[in-house]
């Protein structure tokens, strides 16, 4: 005789409560964990689900006013400038009001992009096989190899290659003469000249004498990118505890999200950027809601701001993805193209948007709360939404009736 197996009730249990998706699965998750009886598994389903129908918002509820209130309080609390990434002090990366400011501008370029790119399989758990990836994603520039010299009396550049450092950055090649020869020939392809080779030396010139194209020649060469990918300036290796367990998480100064996903031995699915726009760019819109959800409660935790509500940054999210592109906050985004002549002068600019909507002869029909409120009127929200009309008296067939 076997033993009764709980989780198939447990499920059919989840799945007669009104959470949606996301909920039930999380819910079931914990449960299978704890493994409960039926009774308590009952218990904890309904009082998870009379939570969130408690909490839920009721109808004309001022939803954006709150949220709006509830992430601007704390953050006239956060520090105008910090420049650390917990736990990584070698890697700078812009935190605090600046921070805050990038996402809701939705900015194209962080100041400060950066990556954390998870390894798979042994590369996570292999330190060597982990600088595999190192190298493959940090840009390895002509200073990082060797010694570059000029011969003015010859009008040659001369390259001095470190065998050490070859075979340190290109694991898998035995023969630091094999790299030597890649080299001289992306230093042809890049600066259109010949190169001589003698071992791990390469040397090369201009095709007329000329000291300034001699010197034109070395400041070409210091920017090629002879391997890894030419955004990422610095890759940081640390070992660390996570959710797989004790495993190399690799941060770079830098960012080039759809590059690194390509990269054998890195785990596609962990790995992420501060940069919403590649997210959005390779991962798509939905992706690129999370992300910026993410960023900002991370931007506030780490001020000690912990206690808004995820739902607020929720709103603000989808606000900024509802068109399937990411949309800022401010006058070149979603406060500046709103209907309202009077919302859109209230944000910025006043005097530049009430001059365009008298030369166009625009017509506010006093919808929204922000025109209401200058004009004096009534907001349509909660009560102020609800127009109470009473009959003036029955007709006398209602009478009769």
């Amino acid at each position: 005789m076997t033993d009764y197996d709980v989780s198939d009730d447990i499920e059919a249990l989840v799945e007669d409560t009104e959470l949606p998706r996301r909920l039930k699965d999380e819910v079931y998750r914990t449960l299978e964990d704890r493994d409960p009886t039926l009774e308590q598994a009952n218990e904890i389903a309904q009082a998870v689900e009379t939570k969130y129908l408690n909490t839920r918002v009721d109808p004309l509820d001022p939803v954006g006013t709150v949220s709006a209130q509830s992430i601007g309080e704390p953050g006239t609390q956060m520090t105008m400038n910090t420049f650390h990434y917990a736990g990584v002090a070698e890697i700078d990366v812009t935190q605090g009001l600046p921070r805050l400011i990038e996402l809701v501008d939705a900015r194209k370029e962080p100041d400060t992009p950066m990556m954390t790119v998870h390894l798979d399989g042994e590369y996570a758990e292999d330190r060597e096989r982990a600088h595999e990836v190192v190298w493959n994603i940090e840009a390895t520039k002509i200073l990082q190899l060797g010694d570059v010299s000029t011969n003015v009396a010859d009008m040659l550049v001369r390259v001095a290659l470190n065998e050490e450092t070859l075979l340190e950055r290109w694991p898998t090649v035995d023969d630091p003469g094999e790299v030597a020869e890649e080299i001289a020939s992306k230093i042809e392809s890049k600066l259109g000249v010949e190169t001589q080779r003698r071992g791990l030396v390469i040397e090369f010139g201009p095709e007329e004498p000329s000291y300034r194209d001699l010197l034109q020649l070395v400041e070409e060469l210091s920017d090629i990118v002879f391997k890894g990918i030419e955004e990422i300036s610095r890759v940081v290796i640390r070992k660390e505890e996570t959710d797989e367990g004790e495993e190399f998480v690799l941060y770079t100064e830098g960012s080039d999200f759809g590059e690194v996903l390509g990269i054998e031995g890195v785990d596609a699915s962990r790995t992420t950027c501060n940069n919403i726009h590649e997210i959005h760019k390779n991962l798509g819109i939905e992706a690129a809601r999370e992300a910026i959800i993410e960023e900002t409660m991370n931007t506030l935790e780490e001020q000690g701001l912990d206690d808004v509500n995820i739902r607020h940054l929720m709103l603000v999210a989808d606000i900024m993805t509802n068109e399937g592109t990411i949309e800022s906050i401010g006058r070149h985004g979603i406060s500046g193209s709103k209907d309202s002549v009077l919302a859109r002068a209230a944000f910025e600019v006043t005097v530049n948007h009430l001059l365009d909507a008298a030369v166009h002869g625009e017509v506010d029909d006093l919808n929204g709360v922000t025109e209401n409120v200058i004009v004096g009127k009534p907001i349509k929200l909660g009560t102020g939404d609800v127009d109470l009309r009473m009959s003036a008296g029955k007709s006398e067939s209602e009478s009769a009736d």
